[in-house]
């Protein structure tokens, strides 16, 4: 198989050379979209050869696609790997689209995705090693969860570690009314016992005899 960009598969290095694979950095990206397009984000799960959790990236987008967000995920993902020096990357997405366009087996014909796609050619072509594989959603929980963490963030929703929001806790129960004796003359509340605080509001009830 030809090492020339666009051409490898999902097992092989790109370029085609698998020397020094233990400095390889494996990114789990994922983006998604809440009405598609609607409120977006993305989430990267980084790990080291050795398994070792290397970083974890999320952010809010705004109002976009949920490809335009898996595309925002992937090139967090370069930019970690360059701006770390990790010159060798491995992305692992559930999105087919965009691995099987960044392969070159798709076309970019989305006027929103094409300058994301160069963006991301440029950036890949600045690291000594690329691969790219796809994996059903269920092999990208990780990414999954970070990405609606993202979501729920830019939503205004707060949620636990594990991306799921809690169940809204119960209304304090209100104040019992203090009840105070006194009595009312020339429009001025006087009280038999204690002194009214001030910017309390009051109720006069006649008490019943």
């Amino acid at each position: 198989m030809s090492g020339r960009q666009g051409e490898t598969d999902s097992g092989r290095l790109w370029p085609a050379d698998s020397t020094h694979s233990e400095d390889l950095i494996t990114a789990y990206c994922d983006g998604g979209s809440r009405g598609n397009p609607g409120p977006s984000g993305f989430g990267v799960f980084i790990q080291g050869s050795r398994g070792e959790v290397v970083g974890e990236l999320s952010e809010y987008l705004g109002k976009h696609t949920n490809n335009y967000a898996e595309y925002s995920g992937l090139l967090a993902a370069l930019d970690f790997a360059i701006t770390q020096s990790h010159p060798r990357l491995k992305v692992v997405s559930d999105s087919e689209l965009m691995v099987k366009q960044i392969k070159g087996q798709y076309k970019v014909n989305s006027p929103e995705l094409r300058p994301l796609y160069e963006e991301a050619k440029r950036r890949i072509a600045r690291l000594e090693l690329f691969q790219i594989q796809h994996v059903l959603r269920e092999k990208n929980q990780r990414a999954d969860r970070l990405a609606n963490l993202a979501m729920d963030r830019g939503m205004g929703k707060t949620s636990t570690e594990n991306g799921r929001t809690p169940a809204s806790q119960p209304p304090p129960a209100a104040e019992k009314p203090q009840v105070l004796r006194g009595f009312v003359k020339g429009g001025v509340i006087h009280l038999v016992e204690g002194e009214l605080p001030d910017g309390v509001f009051v109720r006069i009830t006649p008490e019943r005899r």
